[in-house]
């Protein structure tokens, strides 16, 4: 007896919330590291540095679960206030609608009678459904959920974070900053690497564009940094 098929397992439902803990995990990481470079770079003694790290992840964090979680409810607004006009042209028109969306169909290349009965059987059983995804384009799977990117944005920024505060914590006065630089290399290299295979993108290309990113910021906030200390 043959096997069946397995369905296809689509990475775009990863969308959501892949997009948000790379870009959560990548902020906190490139961000923090700045921070703690560029006060290092300025000659400030462990403590300062530590505290200033910190401040930044806690800060970071709220503000990028802050910021996600308005911007996605924007989004999600937008949808539903689609949606709610959708509702209204069908109760006053449904027969108009329905044609629609039979064009629709037919636009997609179905011959126009099947468009038609498929349009009618849609309409059927969920008339608000079909227009939501065909007209639309909305995919229940893909949705903004404001929540969702919310915590997942907090987390991998803290997750992110908290790795350049541990390194130019605990290492030695004199290697500390070396430490820093090392280990959040290291992870932007994990990071690019596994978002773009999550993506179902190549590794090598992934991990090598936040690599050559995070580098130009941190060293750009640690040429600030020292300049800013030597004026001071």
């Amino acid at each position: 007896m043959p096997r069946l098929a397995q369905p296809e397992q689509h990475l775009g439902i990863r969308s959501n919330w892949l997009r948000a803990g790379v870009m959560g995990a990548n902020d906190g990481i490139v961000s923090t590291a700045s921070l703690v470079l560029g006060v290092a770079a300025s000659g400030a003694g462990s403590a300062a540095i530590v505290t200033a790290g910190i401040a930044g992840l806690v800060a970071g964090a709220l503000s990028m679960a802050a910021g996600e979680y308005v911007s996605v409810s924007s989004q999600r607004d937008t949808e539903l206030a689609d949606l709610r006009l959708e509702e209204r042209e069908l109760r006053e028109d449904p027969e108009g609608e329905r044609r629609e969306l039979a064009r629709i169909y037919a636009g997609r290349g179905l011959p126009r009678d099947l468009a038609t009965q498929v349009a009618d059987v849609l309409s059927e059983r969920d008339a608000l459904a079909a227009h939501a995804r065909d007209e639309l384009g909305f995919d229940d799977e893909r949705r903004a959920r404001p929540v969702q990117a919310a915590w997942t944005s907090a987390l991998s920024f803290s997750v992110g974070a908290i790795l350049p505060v541990l390194a130019i914590g605990l290492a030695p006065t004199g290697a500390r900053t070396a430490a820093c630089v090392v280990v959040t290399l290291a992870a932007l290299v994990v990071l690019g690497s596994l978002g773009a295979h999550l993506g179902g993108a190549g590794r090598a290309r992934g991990a090598a564009r936040v690599l050559v990113w995070g580098t130009a910021a941190m060293a750009i906030t640690a040429g600030i940094g020292g300049l800013v200390g030597s004026a001071i």
